[in-house]
Parts: C-alpha cells; sequence; structure tokens
C-alpha cells in the first residue's frame, strides 16, 4: 500500500478522504473543468508514476458526468504512467439494467463494464451491486461489498439500546431478490426472524405488493434494501406491513438515490451509506469508508 495513492473527482470527496485517512495514503490533485458547450475535463496533477491509483466516484446524479469522469481521467492517469488505475465506485449507476426485460432493451450494466476495462480499469470495488451477475460482465477482478451484516449489526445494537427483544424483531427483505441480504441481516441479531415481501412490478420505478410473506404481528420490523430511488417499494412495503399488524417499521438501504418522491413519515427510522453523497432530512447516514478501506487492504 506505501505506492497507492487516492483521487476523488466530482462525487464523494468526504468519503474519499475518509478512505485515505484510514489508509493513511496521499489524496491526489486533479483539475476538473466544465466547458460551456458541456465537455469535460480531468487533468492529473499529481506524480503517479509507478503507483497503484484508486478512483473514488460514484455513478449516481449526474450520472452521465461522473461516469465520463472516469473515463478521461482514468487516460490521464494512464498517460501519467501510473502502474495500476483501480475504480472504487461506491454506487454503481445503471446497475438496474442489467438484463433484458422487454424486447429491444440494452444490458447498460454490461455496456459500462466494458467502457470501463476499455479505458484500462484494472479492479473494481464496489457496494452492494443490484445484482451479482453484473460481476460476470468484466473480465477484471471485481470486489462486491456486502452490506447485510454492517446493517445487521448496527440495528442489533441500536434495537437493544431501546430495550427492544431480538425475538421481537422481524427482519423483512422487500422482494425475492434480497431475501439472503436479509437473512445475512438477521444473522446479526439474538433470535430475530425474517419475512420477505412478495412485489411485482407493472412499471419501471413502481411496484404492487401482492402479499407479505411471514409473521410481522406486533412485530418491529427492519426492512433491508440495496437503493431507495422514488421511496414508492418502501413507502408500499411500509403500508403492507403495518396492515398486516407490525409495531413500527425502520429502513435501512446502502443506496439513498432519492431521485424523487418522499418516504412515509411514519416510518420510526431510516438508515443509509455515504456511497452517495446527499443529506436527507431525517435520515440518518452510516459510513461505508471503513470497509471499502479493508477492501483496498485485503485486495
Amino acid at each position: 500500500m506505501h505506492n497507492s495513492i487516492i483521487f476523488h473527482l466530482s462525487a464523494n470527496k468526504k468519503l474519499a478522504y475518509e478512505i485515505a485517512s484510514i489508509l493513511k495514503l496521499p489524496l491526489g490533485e486533479v483539475e476538473i473543468e466544465k466547458f460551456s458547450d458541456g465537455e469535460i475535463m480531468c487533468r492529473n496533477l499529481s506524480n503517479v508514476r509507478g503507483k497503484d491509483v484508486y478512483i473514488i466516484q460514484s455513478t449516481a446524479e449526474p450520472a452521465q458526468d461522473n461516469i465520463f469522469e472516469i473515463l478521461i481521467f482514468a487516460d490521464s492517469l494512464l498517460n501519467s504512467e501510473a502502474k495500476s488505475v483501480n475504480l472504487v465506485i461506491p454506487y454503481f449507476g445503471y446497475s438496474r439494467q442489467d438484463r433484458i426485460a422487454r424486447s429491444g432493451e440494452p444490458i447498460t450494466a454490461k455496456v459500462l463494464a466494458k467502457i470501463y476495462q476499455a479505458v484500462g480499469i484494472s479492479k473494481v470495488i464496489t457496494v452492494d451491486l443490484h445484482t451479482q451477475q453484473i460481476q460476470g460482465f468484466f473480465s477484471c477482478p471485481v470486489i462486491n461489498i456486502d452490506t447485510a451484516e454492517f446493517f445487521g449489526s448496527y440495528m442489533a445494537r441500536f434495537l437493544s439500546e431501546l430495550n427492544i427483544n431480538h425475538k421481537d424483531v422481524v427482519v423483512v427483505a422487500p422482494d425475492h431478490g434480497s431475501a439472503l441480504r436479509a437473512r445475512d441481516a438477521g444473522s446479526m441479531f439474538n433470535g430475530a426472524s425474517i419475512a420477505f415481501i412478495d412485489k411485482r412490478r407493472p412499471a419501471p420505478n413502481k411496484s404492487e405488493v401482492i402479499n407479505v410473506v411471514g409473521d410481522v404481528k406486533n412485530k418491529t420490523c427492519v426492512i433491508i434494501d440495496d437503493i431507495i430511488d422514488t421511496c414508492g417499494t418502501i413507502n408500499n412495503a411500509f403500508e403492507s406491513l403495518i396492515a398486516h399488524g407490525a409495531k413500527e417499521v425502520y429502513i435501512c438501504a446502502s443506496h439513498g438515490v432519492f431521485s424523487s418522491g418522499c418516504l412515509d413519515e411514519h416510518i420510526k427510522g431510516v438508515f443509509i451509506t455515504d456511497t452517495i453523497e446527499k443529506q436527507i432530512k431525517g435520515v440518518k447516514v452510516l459510513s461505508v469508508a471503513e470497509l471499502i478501506a479493508q477492501a483496498i487492504i485485503n485486495e
């Protein structure tokens, strides 16, 4: 690690500082300029010759600008004779476009995987990919950091401090795809049970709850999800759990996109991470800097 250097671009500046501090690594200097016609320039200002470089950059809104910054800055680093260029992408934009759902659709996550590698990215570290299959779109190594136990451990301590018995806790998967995430989070409690919500998506960014599978009556429910975007899925899940007799509901999600909509004010508590640097009133942000730093150390 002594021959490594960390850069941030326009996103995740605070997270990059925290990671660099934990690893005791220098932060490189970069000049970022956006021209009047919308074109972007990113120029390396540090000595990276022979060094392993880590770019910290999520690709949330503005996704296209953030992605393009990565691409052109990677070229700048390689032109500066960096030994390797590694991409730490806490929130992987376009991860929900990972398959063909309707005829004619692109697999955009696969397109981005090819593009990142085309500009010389040699390794990717990310947090809670929407689906594991995205790792298969890359031919370079991909480290996917799972936050299920991170959230489970935090919520187990948090609810214990509120004198809530873990046997009165239900960890809830908001859909079938989150069942393993809920199970892993639930393993951090002493006696919590698991439930999941059976839902369908009639259209993009819309969901309908079909049923709640599991006993949530008079229970404290903790929903574990990867993304909060329009808040529709979470609000529907909350309403359904309350309708099935849940006492109170907490929400944990890795990525707080919050592109539109707002959370139901009766949700007891909402916890996200800092993969996307955005402050939302009433939402507590937990840092994943330590998780990412450990992933860099252990690679």
